[in-house]
């Protein structure tokens, strides 16, 4: 048996590998067992000891069988696997205990409001008789967090708005070789014009016999979509011009790009907010009027685009100057350097930090609230506010929880993906 040197007795060595897998796992389920023993019944198996060494004789009786657990290359794959990420040593054994324990006191209680005293069925508040949550209130406020205060009968041109443009954007996957030079055009200039043109004639309304529904009833999670979609689209090209004019030798296209970088990155983003909706009506001639949504929109993206520059100059700082000398010994011009040389390779680079902007980006939009534009979080606040349903907003933060928990989580993975895609050894 392959052994190194631990901080416990060396004796470990002496013995088998099968009696050391025997004693490890005896003493580890003990530690499981005193833990559950403790947290269920308030008592544990050295209960006759003091109070402040029997509290932490679970963690002992852990470690100790993490301890002979651990066998250096034990032949055993699951095994080897557990050792190096989560036993490597005798004090991540016990971080790792710590984390076990904590899972397992909060699990119970986490259960049973969730699931086992959670109430599902009914449509009224009297429904909820248990102690755990309520969610009969998800369910009868759920097209509303869904589609805000938009007409019922006409959800369905929502349905079909995003459907066409999630058609659209999967089309991107599915493009002939020839074409895929062509993919960025299609991602940052035509399909945010298709998508604005379904929203417009769709959604809004107004036109082939289509009752006209203002901005001001679209919210729900529809409106986190449509907010967080633009944005992202927009931002990302006016980051990107941003970054390079940062970097110009002209100094009055760097001194521009860093004085809107400055402004933007310094201003708080609700103070943006409320200045697009109260102040900026104010500067218009007389007569015009721009759609509050619109406002909203172009206000985080402006905010974002501050950020997305930031990263991207990261990225083309991070490449040697070698990149540039050779582009231009080609003969390059400024142009078609960065578009085929530069910033394929910078881009790469910050992948990670352009999806965690992107990520802020959409855990920002229940800020449009100032605006009186309610997306999920703000229907979710409006709800709570109702006669009938007070006391249940904890089920509805939980709900807005997992929701853009599953968008952020989604986003990540994907960025990830992309990261191994277009991985660079260095």
């Amino acid at each position: 048996m392959n052994s190194k040197n631990f901080d416990l007795p060396k004796s470990k060595i002496q013995i088998s590998r099968n009696t050391s897998l025997i004693i490890g796992t005896l003493f580890f389920f003990l530690g499981i067992f005193d833990f559950c023993l403790n947290n269920l019944l308030g008592t544990n198996i050295t209960s006759f000891l003091p109070r402040f060494i029997n509290f932490f004789t679970p963690l002992i009786f852990g470690v100790i069988g993490l301890h002979f657990i651990r066998i250096e290359f034990s032949g055993i794959k699951i095994l080897d696997s557990l050792n190096k990420n989560i036993n490597p040593s005798n004090f991540n054994a016990a971080l790792s205990l710590c984390i076990i324990f904590l899972i397992i006191f909060a699990l119970p209680p986490l259960l049973n409001w969730f699931i086992f005293d959670a109430n599902i069925s009914g449509d009224t508040k009297e429904a909820c008789t248990g102690g755990g949550a309520c969610w009969v209130y998800i369910k009868v406020w759920f097209n509303r967090f869904m589609y805000g205060m938009y007409p019922n009968a006409e959800q369905w041109r929502i349905n079909v708005t995003f459907i066409a443009v999630l058609g659209f954007m999967a089309a991107g996957f599915f493009t002939p070789a020839k074409f895929r030079n062509y993919l960025s055009l299609y991602y940052t200039l035509i399909l945010p014009i298709i998508s604005f043109i379904l929203i417009y004639y769709l959604i809004s309304g107004g036109s082939f016999g289509l009752e006209w529904v203002e901005t001001g009833a679209w919210g729900g999670l529809s409106l986190t979509f449509i907010v967080a979609f633009f944005s992202l689209i927009f931002c990302f090209p006016i980051g990107m011009m941003l970054a390079l004019g940062r970097r110009s030798d002209l100094p009055i296209v760097k001194y521009s790009s860093l004085s809107f970088i400055e402004f933007w990155r310094g201003v708080p983003l609700i103070t943006v907010l409320f200045m697009s909706a109260v102040m900026f009506p104010m500067f218009l001639p007389d007569g015009t009027y721009v759609d509050k949504l619109i406002r909203v929109v172009v206000a985080i993206t402006l905010f974002e685009a501050a950020y997305t520059a930031e990263v991207i100059r990261g990225g083309l700082q991070a490449l040697p100057r070698g990149q540039y000398d050779a582009a231009k010994s080609l003969g390059m011009g400024y142009w078609k350097l960065h578009i085929f040389v530069i910033l394929p390779q910078a881009l790469k680079l910050v992948i990670p930090g352009i999806a965690n902007t992107f990520l802020a980006l959409v855990k920002d939009t229940p800020l449009i609230f100032v605006v009186g534009l309610l997306e999920v979080v703000g229907m979710l606040n409006l709800a709570k506010t109702n006669p009938k349903w007070l006391g249940f907003s904890m089920e509805g933060y939980v709900f807005a929880g997992i929701i853009f928990w599953i968008i952020c989580y989604s986003m990540s993975k994907y960025s990830q993906k992309l990261e191994l895609k277009y991985k660079t050894d260095r």
